[in-house]
């Protein structure tokens, strides 16, 4: 297992929810954390509470300037480039036979496209570095959600992704995986417009029985996954599901 400590870390989508706890928990152990996210009023606020050891760039993953910007600072703050965590991304919800071929292509240029071109990008830093990869991918992999198409369909690329990735770079030393988060209370669901806090907060509250454990997870819980997976030396091409059972698919009779 490497140590954590003095590794450099990007982190897209570190404003909120799974990647601001990932970005804790890096900083927690050492690592110089550099986090990323369209709303900068967000991701300042987040690397200011956590202290010197974290850095807000503010950018869009889809716009490769922006992409740019963020190995750039990262590199700048790290002196170097260990680990990328692709975690930003959207939650779109359209029915079958209610597909907009707008919000289509905007799930896919979020959730896959500037995941794949950021890791395109990182990968001689990587390789320097002999780091690691993760995608932030979901147990909607696993589980069928009615009306969810649109970001399951995105996940599932995003997991076959990291797949093929791992296959295609660990002769160059560098390690991919996915990790699938079941239900963890984030803002997401909020910012989709999807429920208001109050309905996000009974959603998760009636969803805790269709975990094992019987309850839903914190980012925090995920973020320990990555912090494992990013330290790992032989563990490479996995999905990791990080879901109290989940995708079990608890019987309820």
């Amino acid at each position: 297992m490497r140590e954590i400590k003095d590794m450099s870390v990007l982190i897209t989508g570190g404003g909120s929810g799974i990647g601001e706890g990932a970005a804790r928990l890096f900083a927690a152990q050492g690592a110089k954390v550099t986090i990323t996210g369209r709303r900068a009023d967000k991701v300042a606020a987040v690397a200011a509470s956590i202290g010197p050891a974290c850095q807000a760039v503010p950018g869009d993953v889809t716009v490769q300037r922006d992409r740019e910007a963020m190995i750039a600072a990262a590199v700048a703050h790290g002196g170097k480039l260990d680990v990328l965590i692709n975690n930003a991304g959207n939650m779109y919800r359209q029915a079958v036979g209610q597909y907009s071929e707008d919000v289509l292509k905007q799930a896919f240029d979020t959730n896959v496209i500037a995941a794949m071109m950021l890791s395109s990008m990182a990968v001689p830093l990587l390789e320097a570095s002999r780091g690691a990869i993760l995608f932030l991918g979901s147990i909607h992999n696993r589980r069928a959600y009615p009306g969810a198409s649109p970001y399951a369909t995105t996940k599932a690329a995003v997991e076959g992704l990291s797949r093929v990735m791992a296959a295609e770079l660990g002769r160059r030393g560098i390690r991919v995986s996915c990790v699938l988060p079941g239900a963890v209370n984030t803002e997401i669901n909020v910012r989709a417009g999807l429920l208001t806090p109050e309905e996000s907060a009974a959603r998760y509250a009636s969803m805790a029985s269709d975990h094992a454990l019987g309850r839903i997870g914190s980012s925090t819980e995920v973020a320990e996954a990555m912090v494992y997976l990013a330290s790992a030396d032989w563990v490479t091409g996995v999905s990791l599901e990080v879901d109290g059972g989940l995708g079990l698919g608890v019987s309820k009779f």
